[in-house]
């Protein structure tokens, strides 16, 4: 038996057309925010694919329905059938034309418009992702995103809240007016929308392969796109771009192997809590009265040293890093927290001041030989950059967002972190936080979460 299942962000659970419902199956599973994506990813694993097969379909998919959240650049996590790992960045990078300071004077451009939008990574993750893992063809993982979008799907209640959180901008131009308000009024849940160009788009990637998103006629559509917005990107950009295989991170936490990415995700920050966690017997005694206590007072230790994080091939800091991960580190940090006080911040000691980071898709499936993945794309604020190309369908990210904009200090005498500012080609660090747990070397769960910066902390709650 295969599982489908689905999530909303926990801003609507209270809201019953908002949750989810629990299924149960012996054989895979697929869990995606919409139903329909996840049965395209259970359809996928029926046809003889695999995890990653089932990951990158899905994940096609809900870039369809909800694109005001996903679709331009992530992380994946995933686990081969023999249990070993690998973590494929493709994280939005920087342009090259891009610097430290071009915010400065407008932090604002770095969340609507050109300026806004970093060079799209995801269809060069699933390249390298297929090429190394895939079993079914290229083609036939967008099948089921183009005929959904060609043919329609029904607009979901988390859809509409979105859609109705973007007024007044989004019925001020006529890409979005096409797609969200074709009769004249906004779309409500249960309406039908179709996306006809973007269906053409996933068609032309899926008959022509990834290059032409890259270095042929889709890549000079949202150039000009970006640059008549205002924006930076360039060929040039979207040539070079590189999907890249990182080392991942792992601990153990009471008997279990958590396995989850390095940066620029926040992955090392999981780790680093979890290994505080450890000895504070939450497992037996559950997050009540000072557990949960010392669950927050761990993550304002994890959270500031979140603060050093960044592009790993800009940070230059791996040393630190690796030691805030270790054991030893724990002991001492945990030595400093009290069951009867809290503190201010800079007792934490963290190095710089904390960039909330904004939303996201998580998917996780595991397939029948244990192959699992575990997948968060995201194009940062609500709708990205608020641009719509409407040659290709495609909405820009604004990932620029993410990045540390140097200024003035917080309440704190905190400073923007410097290893997150603004460089060429650099990517910016990320809240997401892909993970696998095993026990005794098999499979467990494979877990994630959208939120921003709740990532991390609804992900170590999970995994406690």
């Amino acid at each position: 038996m295969y599982q489908a299942s689905s999530q909303y962000s926990n801003d609507l659970l209270a809201n019953p057309d908002y949750q989810g419902h629990l299924v149960t199956g012996s054989r895979a599973a697929v869990a995606v925010e919409v139903d329909v994506c996840s049965g395209t990813g259970v359809d996928v694993l029926k046809q003889g694919g695999n995890a990653v097969d089932a990951a990158i379909a899905s994940a096609l998919c809900i870039g369809v329905i909800d694109n005001f959240a996903t679709g331009t650049g992530g992380f994946m996590l995933i686990r081969s059938p023999n249990g070993t790992f690998e973590f494929i960045d493709f994280r939005e990078t920087a342009p090259a034309a891009a610097h430290r300071d071009m915010y400065n004077n407008d932090p604002d451009l770095a969340k609507y418009g050109g300026l806004a939008v970093g060079v799209p990574g995801e269809i060069r993750g699933f390249q390298l992702a297929h090429e190394r893992h895939g079993k079914l063809p290229w083609a036939t993982l967008f099948e089921p995103a183009i005929r959904i979008a060609r043919d329609g799907f029904l607009t979901t209640p988390l859809l509409e809240e979105r859609i109705k959180a973007s007024l007044p901008w989004i019925l001020e131009s006529p890409e979005w007016v096409e797609v969200y308000a074709p009769n004249g009024t906004l779309a409500k849940a249960g309406d039908l929308i179709r996306r006809p160009t973007l269906a053409n788009t996933l068609e032309t990637i899926a008959i022509e392969g990834p290059d032409t998103f890259y270095t042929g006629r889709i890549a000079e559509h949202l150039v000009n796109t970006t640059r008549a917005a205002g924006g930076i990107l360039t060929m040039d950009d979207m040539r070079s771009y590189e999907a890249l295989i990182r080392p991942t991170v792992s601990t153990y936490y009471h008997g279990r192997k958590v396995t989850t990415c390095s940066a620029p995700t926040s992955g090392p920050m999981l780790i680093s809590v979890l290994n505080i966690l450890e000895q504070f017997n939450l497992r037996v005694e559950g997050l009540v009265g000072v557990n949960l206590h010392r669950l927050i007072e761990s993550l304002k230790y994890g959270f500031a040293f979140r603060t050093e994080m960044g592009d790993p091939e800009f940070t230059k800091n791996q040393e630190r890093l690796d030691q805030l991960i270790t054991k030893t580190w724990a002991d001492r940090v945990r030595r400093n927290i009290s069951d009867s006080t809290t503190h201010d911040p800079l007792y934490y000691q963290p190095k710089f001041d904390h960039v909330d980071s904004h939303g996201t898709m998580h998917l996780s499936v595991v397939d029948e030989d244990d192959g699992a993945v575990a997948l968060t794309s995201t194009v940062n604020l609500l709708f990205g950059a608020h641009i719509m190309d409407a040659a290709t369908g495609v909405i820009l990210n604004d990932e620029m967002d993410d990045f540390s904009i140097p200024g003035k200090p917080n309440a704190f005498g905190l400073y923007p972190s410097a290893y997150n500012y603004v460089a060429p080609k650099k990517r910016p660090l990320s809240s997401i936080t892909p993970t696998i747990v095993e026990r005794n070397g098999v499979f467990e769960m494979a877990l994630g979460a959208s939120g921003g910066s709740m990532i991390p902390t609804a992900t170590l709650t999970v995994s406690t």
